[in-house]
């Protein structure tokens, strides 16, 4: 056990406690494969002090090994009040993880690529970021589309108050991590509306493959310290994609020098939920989601809709799922993409929340790999939400983070 004081590694203790972090607050060292999980989160269940990893069964505390014996009082304390903040030892950049703090300030954001999902997003974010953005930077390899959306957005304003919405600013490709928020909105090879393709989500994985793993190594040379968001499809493979490639040497070996885990995260699941959300408001069979509902999973296949976690009845959530899930097919179907959605729920509603700090469904690193759930960003790290997950949900689970840890 170790723990780590006043910005200084010292020495073999009975718990890894630090009594003055940063913040005057406690960081707790764990040790595990730097590759295979978060380099640091927020602690909210003493169980999680001793696990061996980090898996589904952190998502229903119940289901945890618990710790044995008792913990001491300040380390419970630290617990219940939401202050405690876990640090992989193991990770080659461990000092500057535990001594990080959090911003206290408005934030830069800056969205790759202005097609329909990015200039969507754009007018989301103008719209609804004041609170919490300064400033708005948009890149495009089409420089007309880059002057048109800086013209029309630096145009939108409330009258007489025309500093309350967030500037639009042209940034260059090497100024892209000047940022506290990159948002990866780049696509290619998009399944043209009619074509025969019925995953479109996966249809992209490969074509956009390359692109991620462009910026990712991007970041890991500028020295990003933001939030990597994706946006692309498919979102959670992706962000896999990212964390892997930023994070390998020039040999290919895993140096853990690039994007931490929990920086990367994914915006597709924000949409899935607002698309159950309406057909529960359209099918009373349904109505319970609206209330006691929760989303999980990927943006695609593997998606997991819970009509209720108290009152969870699997077929009716099966259901619900379904139509959730093939909703962009039946735009499709009218003859138009299915973007306006994703852009808003997903991404723009979705990583404001987060830069909030508000709950919020994205997908973050856990049992391998990139799964949606309910979290928030606290100044001590992600937080996950706890629940009680019935057995056919938590079964559910299990099988949808198989299916994501088979693709990469």
């Amino acid at each position: 056990m170790y723990y780590y004081e006043n910005g200084r590694f010292a020495a073999l203790a009975p718990l890894p406690l630090q009594e003055s972090g940063p913040s005057g607050n406690p960081t707790f060292l764990f040790r595990r494969n730097p590759e295979s999980c978060r380099s640091s989160f927020l602690v909210t269940e003493p169980a999680q002090l001793v696990a061996e990893g980090e898996d589904i069964s952190w998502l229903d505390p119940a289901r945890m090994v618990p710790c044995a014996g008792a913990l001491p009082q300040p380390l419970l304390d630290a617990i219940q009040s939401r202050r405690l903040r876990a640090v992989n030892f193991d990770h080659p950049r461990f000092r500057e993880i535990a001594a990080a703090e959090p911003l206290r300030r408005k934030l830069r954001v800056h969205i790759l690529a202005l097609g329909d999902v990015g200039s969507t997003i754009l007018m989301g974010l103008k719209l609804l970021g004041g609170d919490c953005i300064d400033a708005i930077g948009i890149c495009d390899i089409n420089e007309k589309a880059l002057q048109r959306w800086e013209f029309e957005m630096n145009q939108v304003a409330y009258p007489w108050d025309y500093d309350a919405l967030p500037p639009v600013e042209i940034v260059d490709r090497r100024d892209l991590f000047r940022c506290d928020c990159f948002l990866f909105a780049a696509s290619k090879g998009i399944p043209p509306v009619g074509s025969a393709v019925r995953d479109v989500r996966m249809a992209q994985f490969e074509a956009n493959r390359g692109l991620v793993e462009l910026y990712a190594r991007q970041a890991r040379e500028d020295g990003f310290r933001g939030l990597f968001a994706v946006v692309s499809d498919p979102v959670d493979p992706l962000a896999k994609v990212a964390f892997l490639a930023s994070n390998r040497d020039e040999s290919g070996r895993f140096d853990g020098k690039g994007l931490l885990a929990e920086q990367i995260q994914g915006f597709g699941l924000g949409v899935m939920n607002a698309r159950a959300a309406y057909y529960a408001k359209q099918d009373p069979r349904f109505s319970s989601f609206l209330t006691e509902g929760r989303a999980f999973g990927p943006h695609g296949s593997g998606l997991i809709i819970a009509n209720s976690i108290a009152h969870y009845d699997d077929a009716i959530s099966q259901e619900l799922t379904k139509l959730a899930l093939t909703a962009n097919l039946k735009m499709r179907e009218l003859g138009f993409k299915p973007y306006a959605a994703p852009a808003l729920s997903s991404a723009a509603i979705s990583v404001l929340l987060t830069l909030r700090g508000q709950w919020h469904y994205s997908s973050i690193f856990l049992d391998g790999v990139y799964l949606g759930v309910k979290n928030r960003l606290t100044p001590f790290g992600v937080e996950t939400e706890r629940l009680v997950l019935p057995d056919a949900l938590y079964t559910r689970l299990g099988e949808t983070v198989s299916a994501l840890r088979a693709i990469i």
